[in-house]
């Protein structure tokens, strides 16, 4: 058995002091740079996560404040996955990804760190992206910093709104 082994991210686990739902003040922020936010659909917006379990990892979740899938009309939900795709499309693209982690963890029993407010996990990975540095040391090295990845990633975020 293989596991996800992601001690950096103990700094989210204790510094949730934040109120209310981090995802519905970053929808209403009027900076999408310092909110991480990528692009903003009509029903969905791409945000880079603050807490990564790799670099660019990225998260997509509805404007609506909802806990589960089925709670998501049908527009929405096509929308999330065209956002998935052409997520990973960039990241192909212009940061040379090997392959992806796509999928929501919903609810505590399936581990979401938020479970109030469905997301969706977009987590590009490289061919020996997981060395001996998390699992010997207890650290992730991150190759970019989130600003940086962000200035990166923009432009073509940007882009595939103009084809939308």
């Amino acid at each position: 058995m293989r596991q996800l082994w992601a001690p950096w991210r103990i700094s989210y686990i204790r510094n949730k002091d934040e109120k209310g739902c981090v995802f519905c003040s970053k929808q209403k922020s009027n900076n999408d740079k310092n909110s991480l936010i990528l692009s903003r659909g009509n029903h969905s917006f791409v945000l880079m996560n603050l807490y990564p379990y790799n670099n660019a990892h990225l998260l997509i979740t509805p404007y609506n404040h909802v806990d589960t899938t089925d709670q998501l009309d049908i527009d929405t939900l096509n929308e999330i996955i065209w956002f998935a795709n052409e997520s990973m499309i960039i990241m192909k693209k212009n940061l040379n990804t090997d392959g992806y982690n796509f999928g929501a963890n919903i609810g505590a029993a399936g581990g979401a760190g938020i479970e109030d407010h469905i997301h969706f996990h977009v987590v590009p990975r490289w061919n020996g992206d997981t060395n001996f540095m998390p699992v010997i040391g207890e650290t992730k090295v991150q190759v970019q910093g989130l600003q940086d990845t962000y200035s990166e990633l923009k432009i073509h975020f940007d882009k595939i709104m103009d084809k939308n």
